[in-house]
């Protein structure tokens, strides 16, 4: 009899955490979905103009529109697309009346990096961000061969003259340019999925536990007669 209480609350104890922890991911999906909202919203709303004072907390995600000169030198992030293969992203320095910044014009692909193309004045509408791209395993940028391997702002900024300010562009700047503009697609939601395998887990656990109990006490049965 001890053996099967035993059991018992050992499997009601484990049942308990398996599902407190399905539980947990279904409030931290709808936390996640929350944020995501939020951040869609933020994606598109209207443009203004570039705020004088910027910061990532304040205006990270936000739509601006600025006009003035891209210039000339161009600085290449190796990137891959869905469905097009490796490219990179053209990254160069926007010039307004009163300061300069930095703009993601967009995707190539590996057969254009040396393509000639648009510069000068112009009007460039996108999104404000500061991309989290470097870990402990990101590659120096090949500077002789002009190969970056992620968008490290800064470093991007100190290059090219800049502040470091990255306005990605949702709208064209060149007919070969294919703008890949901010979006939520990136931002890791996998909590269904976690939920579902706590879930699943809980239910194989209760399974097993009501086996080993069925056992148990079948096996006390026999051993009574």
């Amino acid at each position: 009899m001890r053996r099967i209480l035993f059991l018992l609350i050992f499997g009601l104890a484990g049942l308990g955490v398996l599902l407190s922890l399905g539980i947990w991911q279904v409030q931290r999906l709808a936390w996640k979905q929350e944020v995501l909202a939020e951040i869609e919203s933020r994606i598109s709303a209207d443009p203004i103009a570039l705020p004088l004072q910027v910061s990532e907390g304040a205006d990270k995600y936000r739509p601006v529109t600025i006009s003035g000169e891209l210039e000339p030198g161009e600085i290449h992030v190796l990137v891959s697309v869905k469905q097009v293969g490796a490219g990179y992203r053209i990254i160069q320095s926007f010039s307004t009346k009163d300061r300069t910044i930095l703009v993601d014009r967009g995707f190539v692909p590996t057969t254009a990096k040396q393509t000639r193309r648009e510069t000068g004045p112009m009007e460039i509408t996108g999104n404000l961000h500061w991309p989290d791209e470097i870990d402990g395993y990101t590659p120096e940028p090949d500077i002789d061969d002009n190969i970056w391997f992620a968008r490290d702002v800064p470093n991007l900024a100190s290059a090219l003259g800049a502040e470091p300010v990255l306005l990605i562009a949702r709208s064209e700047t060149d007919p070969n340019v294919t703008p890949l503009p901010v979006s939520t697609a990136g931002i890791p939601n996998d909590h269904l999925q976690y939920a579902i395998t706590w879930f699943g887990l809980a239910l194989v656990w209760a399974a097993m536990t009501g086996y080993f109990l069925w056992r148990k006490r079948a096996n006390s049965e026999s051993d009574a007669t």
